[in-house]
């Protein structure tokens, strides 16, 4: 298995990446999140309603004044895209499992926001958001 954050070899018994740390969870068999209002070849049979999860993230002293030197040259700030990406991952897998807990067994028309909290304190809130459901085959 790989591991879906940064792509390296992950030990089947593994909770954790070993190489980023990136909890392993995969979810339930089948369970499938889309970001279309519909799944091609299945029909939605149940709707549970709307279901979010919220992440906020910031990184740390030494996280910031990397970020800060790296802007200095221009292009990407990988000290935040680490964090963005758990981030983003972090807030499927809460969506995933609020849906899970309703009795879905997929999320259909998810979207993901980024939004700054804007009080200077580099506080990023990744936002997912999707509708619960049963989906079956055609």
């Amino acid at each position: 298995m790989k591991c879906a954050l940064c792509g390296s070899e992950i030990p089947e018994d593994a909770k954790f990446c070993p190489k980023c740390g990136e909890t392993v969870d995969e979810g339930p068999p089948g369970f499938m999140i889309v970001t279309t209002p519909e799944v091609p070849g299945y029909r939605i049979t149940k709707v549970f309603g709307v279901v979010t999860g919220l992440t906020p993230r910031t990184r740390g002293i030494l996280g910031k004044f990397v970020a800060g030197f790296e802007s200095m040259f221009g292009g990407e700030v990988t000290a935040f895209t680490s964090e963005l990406e758990k981030a983003r991952m972090e807030a499927i897998r809460r969506v995933r499992n609020k849906a899970v807990n309703l009795g879905a067994n997929a999320v259909v028309g998810l979207d993901l926001e980024t939004s700054d909290l804007g009080l200077q304190l580099g506080v990023v809130v990744i936002s997912a958001t999707g509708t619960a459901v049963v989906i079956e085959k055609e």
